[in-house]
């Protein structure tokens, strides 16, 4: 059986289809996607319906759906997760969530400790460390990013960093002895691929219980009537 994966936690949708035979077929955002407003709206299903096309399968071929829950980016995660839920409940499949910042650590391939970061605006980040071999060291926090350059400062970690908030405060990282991967590189954007692949050892669950991690309040509140 193969599994979808997609996930909406940063401003580009990605969606990838992992075949049973091993082969992958993903929409990967360019790494400078994350630094514009895109629409998850209109640009997931289009994603979703090109992987399933190009890999040749149909929903009753897939064994789950797997989706970053974030954290990341409100309007985003919501998209990406009601999408989700609608997507299995509609052709009776389980959902595999799986943590966006993981997913994002795992692109980073490196014999170093793995920290991934996460813009979540208003001045902060969403932040995670990983071992080298992939387990979490800590975290997920929102922070501010003088803050998590104060906290690795203080430790004995020297982490390689990647995504969209490791780019937007590189000099902050850098100069607490973070290294921030190029701006070019693929290991910056979150990509679908390493959904699937963490989703694969993730036991499934019901549609209905998997909700958005979005580790704070969302930057939107309704007005007092």
């Amino acid at each position: 059986m193969s599994l979808l994966g997609i996930d909406t936690s940063t401003a580009a949708s990605a969606a990838c289809v992992l075949r049973s035979d091993g082969e992958a077929f993903e929409v990967s955002p360019d790494p400078s996607a994350p630094a514009e407003r895109r629409a998850h709206a209109r640009e997931l299903m289009p994603a979703v319906a090109e992987v399933m096309e190009r890999a040749g399968v149909g929903y009753e071929d897939l064994e789950a759906i797997a989706v970053g829950v974030g954290p990341g980016t409100f309007t985003g995660l919501r998209i990406g997760v009601a999408t989700a839920r609608a997507l299995a409940i509609a052709n009776g499949l389980e959902l595999r969530p799986v943590s966006s910042l993981n997913a994002l650590a795992a692109g980073m391939e490196a014999e170093a400790p793995r920290l991934a970061v996460i813009d979540a605006r208003r001045g902060e980040v969403f932040a995670a460390l990983y071992a080298p071999g992939g387990e979490l060291s800590w975290g997920p926090l929102a922070v501010r990013p003088e803050e998590l350059a104060e906290r690795i400062r203080a430790s004995a970690d020297r982490p390689l960093a990647a995504g969209d908030g490791s780019l937007r405060f590189r000099g902050m990282l850098e100069a607490a002895g973070i290294r921030v991967m190029s701006a070019d590189s693929r290991a910056h954007v979150v990509r679908a691929l390493h959904v699937c692949r963490l989703g694969a050892a993730v036991p499934g669950v019901a549609p209905q219980t998997v909700l958005p991690d979005y580790l704070r309040a969302p930057d939107a509140k309704p007005r007092p009537q």
